[in-house]
């Protein structure tokens, strides 16, 4: 199948779900998408239990498409810029000691804590899982994600600060848990572990990034400024992206924390000083209906990688023990340094709540399990990844907005 018939097919689903979720379901659009696909791999798997429907076409399909790759490599950068573009610099710039910290030190902890206690019920329940790979689920497991984040919060009636913090946290924290995540895949794929090289790696790549990302959308800033066509403009928006991710993957620097950057910057300086009115309300409108696209296509293929997951009874216990414990690992890793650091009074009533059960996880936990080497632990691995996307979109992020109104009245 070529690539044009897998665009075809996946933009064909997008939109029959879109449409009968719209008209009849209503759910908000990115996870009626993923419960449409769900819903449909689903059914093909039943009729393939009882003979009605061969699978394996269908799951070949799906196996070569490549996720990792699409999403990490391809998609990510345009839905980190258009997420980023809608982040208001200076909401961010007052709760950066926050913010800073739940993208830093909450991603170690969490990946500590969560790949302690898998590590620990894989034991117990028979499963072979490693220390150093429980680790390695506990990395891809712990950064938020930006995607279902921000896409959820342009729903929810909250305040300002509160939508900085959250959203702040999910374009930051990607970043170091990616790097956290291969720095550990190495270790258990071989590589020795050193400590200095390691802190010289984590400097390199995000502070690289955030340099990289700025320099980019200040120069391109630049440029908007210097023109008035809407045209022009738009397509300078979309160099910047296409062609900063990959100069940044190139320079082996953090290629979604420079996204974040240079869409801050347009998203703030440009959009305010070097854009007219018009400019501005078509570059809004143009990247409003890419990040919708892209992210029906994104849960799309979410809901459809059911399909090459595996399922045993010890592995769905394992699944049920992985929720709470990232759920723990994440009302943990929100607590501890907002306590440590004195900074609770930045909060508002009930946000530690909040902030907890509005920690989704998606799409980039599922590339980046699915990006694993063929090792033993690799279909463990992405079971319990599976596992936690779906109970966060489909239980956390369905339930967040009733949570809100509960906890912050």
């Amino acid at each position: 199948m070529t690539i044009f018939e897998i665009i075809a097919i996946i933009l064909t689903f997008a939109a029959v779900g879109g449409y009968l979720n719209y008209r009849f379901v209503k759910l908000p659009s990115t996870i009626g998408h993923m419960a449409f696909a769900l819903l449909i791999s689903l059914l093909l798997i039943l009729l393939n239990f009882f003979g009605i429907f061969d699978l394996e076409p269908v799951r070949k399909l799906v196996n070569n498409i490549d996720f990792s790759e699409l999403l990490l490599h391809n998609l990510l950068a345009f839905l980190l810029f258009a997420g980023a573009l809608h982040i208001n610099l200076s909401d961010l710039k007052s709760y950066k000691y926050t913010i800073a910290s739940l993208a830093t030190i909450g991603v170690a902890l969490t990946t500590l804590i969560v790949g302690s206690l898998i590590w620990m019920a894989a034991g117990w329940l028979g499963i072979e899982l490693s220390f150093i790979f429980a680790l390695v689920f506990g990395a891809l497991i712990a950064p938020t994600d930006p995607i279902a984040v921000l896409g959820l919060l342009k729903s929810l009636n909250i305040s300002k600060g509160l939508y900085a913090k959250i959203g702040g946290e999910s374009l930051f924290n990607d970043g170091v848990g990616v790097v956290v995540f291969f720095a550990l895949l190495g270790i258990a794929t071989g590589d020795s572990f050193d400590l200095e090289a390691f802190s010289v790696f984590l400097l390199w790549e995000s502070l690289g990034g955030i340099l990289l990302g700025t320099i980019l959308g200040w120069i391109t800033y630049k440029l908007l400024t210097s023109i008035d066509a809407y045209k022009i403009e738009i397509l300078l928006t979309l160099a910047l992206v296409a062609g900063g991710y990959s100069l940044a993957e190139n320079l082996h620097v953090s290629a979604p924390l420079a996204m974040v950057a240079a869409g801050l910057i347009i998203g703030n300086h440009g959009r305010a000083i070097g854009m007219s009115e018009e400019t501005r309300h078509r570059i809004d409108i143009f990247w409003e209906l890419l990040d919708e696209v892209l992210n029906a296509a994104l849960f799309l293929l979410i809901g459809v990688e059911i399909i090459i997951v595996e399922w045993t009874p010890q592995i769905f216990l394992l699944s049920g023990f992985a929720i709470v414990a990232v759920l723990f690992a994440r009302l943990i890793s929100v607590s501890l340094p907002i306590s440590f650091f004195g900074i609770r009074r930045d909060f508002e009533k009930g946000t530690i709540l909040v902030l907890t059960w509005g920690g989704l996880r998606g799409g980039i936990s599922i590339a980046l399990a699915l990006s694993l080497p063929a090792t033993p632990e690799k279909a463990t691995i992405l079971t319990l990844t599976y596992a936690v996307v779906l109970f966060t979109i489909f239980f956390q992020a369905l339930s967040l907005k009733k949570l809100v109104t509960m906890v912050m009245k």
